[in-house]
């Protein structure tokens, strides 16, 4: 299968981009480039031939001959979307709807689009399903549920998009990012052997390692079309809904050392439990074989190995908000996100 992946560059897609080149996929990639420099170590034996291209320029030249689009490549996080989200509005939404129209149009029959758990907001009193009610909080999650809802009514006999809702990602990957929770808190049990939380932990959090969201990806471009066509999956494992003091109290006790403290209930009140039945009963192949304990083990053995500095830790090419204030503030990106000339 021909396969163009947007955000190969990223913190998932460089390790999905291998996947499937492994699996025998003949992987295009898409990037504009904002993160090259957040390289943490060598960690893949492929790379995928990529366009450093924004996903507002991609044409249906481009398109041609492509058998499925798996599309990832927006403005990743709440932060960022925060920043400036009339530009998260313009790349993450009309961005991805564009895209869907040019693939579909182009004759691609799967599109593969990463939406996110955080669409759900906040808590409810069961574990949420894809056929809960969506209530999302910040430019980020309105964004994804916006897409969601345009390009569904685009599936027809020829054109099969899923939409896939993916837990909060953790795990390593060599293009870090340690602005995700338990990514994030590792790197402070490790570099400064502290973790001082600002609220009391109560907030719940479904996890889910960025290696079996690659898995998902995988499992659906290989699954038959009636089984993904125009789904929605919460891409996770119900047993991995945590508690954020929960997550620290894990990375805590695996990085020996660390002290740990708890605050006052947060401003944040996004809260949610949610349910992951559907995907690990219907599509094939898939099942998560990550857990936080295994995640914390993993990252505290590469920063053993690696020797992770706090300097590294902390520098703007793993943290998507302070890589995108530094192109901006350096004039390197213009006021539409666009590099400059």
């Amino acid at each position: 299968m021909k396969t163009l992946v947007t955000g190969t560059e990223g913190y998932i897609g460089s390790m999905l981009a291998p996947m499937l080149i492994e699996r025998g996929h003949e992987v295009i990639g898409v990037d504009t480039g904002f993160y090259k420099v957040g390289w943490l170590y060598n960690g893949t034996e492929y790379t995928a031939k990529t366009l450093n291209k924004d996903i507002r320029h991609i044409t249906a030249d481009d398109l041609q001959g492509i058998d499925a689009v798996v599309h990832m490549a927006e403005l990743s996080n709440d932060p960022a979307g925060q920043l400036a989200p009339h530009i998260t509005y313009d790349i993450n939404h009309k961005g991805s709807v564009r895209l869907a129209a040019l693939a579909k149009a182009a004759g691609v029959r799967r599109f593969v689009y990463m939406s996110s758990c955080s669409v759900y907001g906040v808590a409810t009193n069961e574990d949420i399903t894809e056929k809960s009610p969506v209530n999302p909080q910040t430019a980020y999650a309105k964004c994804k549920t916006m897409v969601e809802q345009d390009v569904q009514p685009m599936a027809d006999d020829s054109f099969s998009p899923t939409f896939m809702r993916n837990a909060t990602a953790f795990g390593a990957s060599p293009r870090m990012r340690f602005d995700i929770v338990l990514n994030n808190l590792a790197g402070l049990a490790w570099t400064i052997k502290e973790i001082k939380m600002t609220s009391d932990g109560t907030p719940w959090r479904p996890l889910v390692h960025l290696l079996d969201i690659c898995q998902a990806i995988v499992c659906t471009l290989e699954a038959p079309r009636d089984i993904i066509h125009n789904q929605i999956f919460n891409v996770g494992d119900t047993a991995q809904n945590y508690q954020v003091k929960e997550i620290a109290e894990i990375v805590a006790d695996k990085f020996t050392g660390c002290q740990l403290s708890f605050g006052e209930n947060g401003a944040d009140n996004r809260s949610y439990r949610v349910s992951f039945e559907k995907i690990n009963k219907l599509l094939p192949g898939f099942k998560c074989e990550w857990n936080a304990q295994r995640g914390a083990e993993q990252l505290f053995n590469l920063f053993s190995q690696i020797d992770l500095t706090e300097d590294i830790f902390l520098s703007r090419g793993f943290t998507r908000l302070k890589q995108l204030e530094y192109l901006i503030r350096t004039q390197q990106i213009d006021s539409e996100f666009f590099w400059s000339k």
